[in-house]
């Protein structure tokens, strides 16, 4: 494979002359806030929060510009000045009369090296920067080596410190400057503005930010102190000189002295320069530099917390902590006959838990956001979190349940702590049609996972604010001071079971139609970018997976019904939802009318008072209702086009008018509402034979990695969203937009479509893990541009998604109410050698590793399971699938691995 190399199974991959190729950034982080990126030259950022930047922030344009760099300068006598980041004007342009250095990445979960070499400077230098488990700081260990011949050096570490709001990038820069009161010591400089001027108004500033250096030579002796730096270039202005700059420096140029310990200077951008000794390196000889940058809550905290790291010893153990600890959180590994898919696997597995530090923001490409996540991405993490790491996952849940508002509509943006939410950002007021779809979808999850019923049961609070009507009318009698839980009118606060929350999501859903029966598109679905079809837009495809997840309701709480459970307790205004007639079903506007009834009454208040129905009328009611969506979605909206290929129709615009099917611009299709058709069970067999062939026809692009997201409309389509002005193939405007694509491969598994849901998933992976085309390091990005390159990458709910696909479809370990279940999807292709393939995950609270063996090469459809053993003990012969009950589960050792053969015959 071209590109970068696997160095093991955990996805360690290193990648020769990284600098060569464009916008490529790494993520480095912790979950104590700290959140970095860092290019193969040390650009890129770190923040704490879109108010706290220790590093001016980046976008992807701004990752060309080599001068903002983490840069580690050498001076090496008789021979010039050489960044060890790359970072020089002369470096840049390839100036060098010999030949350009040699570099190598490598990088794993949360650490990247950079190692540089320069015949011509005769110097070698590996840079390592990671961010500590434990404290807001990131670290830098630069080795310095003298492979050729004896060099005498002076290093200078020189990295821009920002200290402020990303706001103020182009908002009163240089007046934010003013504020800047800078201070060194004899670790390092310290940065302390005096006020903040951002969103929140002038504040008194509680953030220091800081730089500390320190040097050891190699052997060090055990006990002794390293050696801390010989001075200072604190003042940005003073370093680059008259006519320089940050790649051209006239302070080292001109070999000006560095301050001491003591200066201050206040009112000037600032610079983390740290100035070593001069020393001289014997050939082979090598020197440890160590650079910490980070915040404090004041001076003391700063340097408490920064001068451990000072210590090669302690900062290389808190390295070793770090890699164990990220490693440890993906508990889940694959074997198949590719070495390459199962590390590449390792990323995609990383990526949720880089979503959920990240959100949806703070890396270059993702510089449209402020922090925090939205309502979609919440649900959709979890996905990931109940199979990687269920513990908390319950907690969560439930918590996140307080954002659901009476009228069935949500807060959209998650606040810093878990459960606390703000109704949307810049007070827009905006509904997303498919945010009551996502609760359910991974509750169900969590609930099979487990076994757990009793979530739904469980008692939460409801989001109130001045938004009523599901997003189109206020409530005038809401004041602020009242807070943001819904109350009784005697204003007491109301709490109703999850299952309560559920209903009114999917319930209220239901009757939000528009003029075809469809529910409507309202201020977008799962594609934000659908947002300007609000009156009269039209959401087939998400009506369709409203439609499954009624059904799938009905048939859990049947489930409880076989388990003894009788009746539940619902909010006595939720009955005006569970009207149950055919005739209300087909009528549109009198759906619509007794919606707007029930919104009106829980405008302001609930009466708290609750009625009991039993399991049985409740579950017939809500199946009847989801197979009625289904139906009508069969009816109405399959569509053929002049050259005889048939799918199903996704949306309809602000003018009423059917999307999909021939147009005199040309064939108009869109992937999504094939997936959720497919996913639902509303496309038959033959119907998804026929998607596939149109999908195939109108979509597929091999050379892109797989499916785009839509044909080419070839108009600004004003009237359904803004996305028809985007270029076509970028974005969510005819894109390869991996989550949508996997969703599909998805789908196409459920309905036991292996080799046509294979494609998908392997079209994407081929792509992407071919670094020539893709361009980026191994994982799966939001989408994939018209030149192939692979775009917003590691925050994406597709891996989410992919993560989920591979393990619960692939390998078909699923969940049962809490048994085991596991019925393999994998083709004959992706077993080994030997015929085997693997997969260790977790649980019901244990550790598990199954091995299926296919010894005679048979594809799937041909095999079934044969012989199963856990830990070498039978259990028995010949089945459709292989379950472990839960009682089995609970019965085995918490602290071991328990290993799962399986015969496929």
């Amino acid at each position: 494979m071209k590109g970068y190399q696997y160095l093991d199974e955990n996805g360690t991959f290193s990648l020769k002359d990284p600098e060569l190729t464009g916008y490529l950034y790494f993520p480095l982080a912790n979950e104590k806030g700290v959140m970095a990126s860092v290019t193969p030259s040390l650009g890129g950022d770190n923040k704490m929060g879109q108010n706290t930047f220790l590093l001016a922030p980046v976008s992807s344009e701004e990752l060309h510009d080599k001068k903002g760099t983490r840069n580690f300068w050498v001076n090496i006598k008789e021979k010039g000045l050489w960044s060890a980041a790359g970072a020089s004007a002369w470096q840049e342009a390839g100036l060098f009369s010999k030949e350009k250095d040699k570099t190598l990445l490598m990088a794993g979960m949360m650490w990247h090296t950079v190692k540089r070499t320069s015949k011509e400077y005769g110097i070698e230098a590996e840079i390592t920067s990671f961010v500590p488990l434990a404290d807001t700081l990131e670290v830098m260990l630069v080795t310095l080596r003298a492979p050729f011949e004896d060099i005498t050096i002076t290093p200078t570490a020189a990295i821009p410190l920002y200290g402020r709001s990303a706001d103020n990038i182009r908002d009163h820069r240089h007046v934010t400057s003013l504020l800047h009161r800078m201070e060194t010591v004899k670790e390092g400089i310290l940065l302390n503005p005096t006020l903040t001027f951002d969103e929140r108004g002038h504040r008194k500033n509680e953030v220091v930010y800081g730089v500390a250096g320190s040097a050891e030579a190699a052997p060090h002796m055990e006990g002794e102190a390293p050696e801390l730096p010989a001075g200072f270039y604190p003042v940005i202005e003073d370093f680059i000189g008259e006519g320089g700059s940050l790649i051209n420096p006239r302070a080292l140029l001109e070999e000006k002295e560095p301050v001491k310990a003591g200066f201050h200077k206040d009112g000037y951008e600032t610079l983390g320069g740290i100035a070593y000794e001069t020393c001289t390196l014997k050939k082979g000889e090598e020197k440890t530099y160590i650079v910490v940058i980070g915040y404090g809550k004041s001076k003391e905290d700063f340097l408490s917390q920064a001068k451990p790291y000072l210590s090669k010893a302690y900062s290389e153990k808190a390295l070793a902590e770090a890699k164990k600890s990220w490693l440890e959180k993906l508990n889940i590994k694959y074997h198949t006959a590719s070495k390459n898919f199962d590390a590449w696997m390792q990323w995609v597995d990383f990526q949720p838990i880089l979503r959920r530090i990240y959100g949806c923001s703070f890396l270059p490409h993702h510089d449209y956001g402020k922090g925090g996540r939205g309502w979609r991405d919440l649900w959709q993490d979890c996905l990931a979190l109940l199979i990687m790491n269920p513990e908390g996952v319950r907690e969560m849940l439930w918590s996140n349940y307080a954002g659901v508002r009476a009228d069935g509509s949500n807060a959209t943006i998650i606040g810093t702590e878990q459960g606390e939410f703000i109704a949307d950002r810049n007070n827009i007021t905006r509904v997303w049609m498919d945010h009551g779809v996502w609760p359910f979808l991974t509750t169900r999850l969590y609930i099979m996972q487990t076994g757990d019923t009793g979530l739904l049961f469980q008692e939460n609070t409801y989001f109130k604010d001045p938004q009523a009507v599901r997003g189109e009318e206020k409530d005038l009698l809401w004041k602020a001071e009242d807070g943001n839980s819904l109350r009784t009118e005697e204003q007491a606060e109301y709490k109703g079971t999850v299952l309560e929350h559920v209903l009114i999501q999917l319930l209220t859903a239901f009757y939000d139609v528009g003029e075809h029966n469809h529910m409507r598109l309202r201020g977008a679905d799962w594609n934000d970018a659908l947002d300007m079809a609000k009156e009269r837009g039209e959401s087939v495809a998400f009506s369709a997976l409203y439609g499954q997840n009624l059904v799938q309701l009905g048939e859990m709480l049947r489930h409880l019904k076989e388990e003894g459970m009788e009746k539940v307790s619902l909010l006595e205004e939720l009955f005006i939802l569970l009207r149950n007639e055919e005739e209300l079903y087909e009528d549109g506007k009198a759906k619509a009318e007794l919606l707007h009834s029930y919104c009106d009454k829980v405008r302001h208040t609930v009466s708290g008072r609750k009625k009991e129905i039993s399991l049985s009328e409740l579950a017939e009611n809500l199946i009847k209702k989801g197979n009625w969506i289904k139906e009508h979605i069969r009816k109405t909206e399959w569509i053929s086009d002049s050259e005889g290929y048939s799918w199903y129709n996704s949306y309809y615009d602000n003018n009423g008018r059917r999307v999909e099917g021939d147009n005199p611009k040309g064939v108009r299709m869109m992937l999504t509402g094939q997936v959720f058709t497919i996913m639902s069970g509303i496309a038959e067999k033959e119907q998804v034979k026929d998607i596939t062939a149109a999908a195939d026809k109108y979509l597929y692009a091999k050379e892109l990695g797989g499916y785009k997201l839509n044909t080419d409309f070839h108009e600004l389509k004003t009237d359904l969203g803004r996305m028809f002005g985007f270029a076509y193939g970028s974005k969510e405007n005819g894109a390869v937009f991996a989550h949508m694509a996997v969703m599909y491969g998805n789908a196409l598994y459920q309905r036991n479509f292996i080799k046509e849901g294979y494609k998908v998933i392997n079209s994407l992976y081929s792509h992407l893990s071919d670094f020539e085309k893709s361009r980026i390091y191994p994982g799966i990005p939001e989408y994939i541009g018209d030149n192939g390159r692979g775009l917003y990458h590691y925050l994406t709910g597709s891996a989410s998604w992919l993560l989920l696909t591979v393990l619960t479809e692939m390998f078909g370990v699923k969940g049962d109410y809490g048994a085991l279940l596991l019925e393999p999807k994998l083709l004959k292709e992706q077993f080994d050698e030997e015929g085997k393939a693997e997969v260790s995950f977790e649980f019901g609270g244990r550790s598990f590793a199954v091995t299926y063996i296919n010894r005679e090469g048979k594809e799937f459809g041909e095999y079934h399971i044969g012989a199963a053993a856990l830990d070498k003990e039978p259990l028995g012969n010949e089945a459709e699938k292989f379950v472990l009950s839960r009682e089995a589960i609970q019965k085995l050792d918490s602290n071991s691995v328990h290993g799962i053969r399986v015969d496929l015959i």
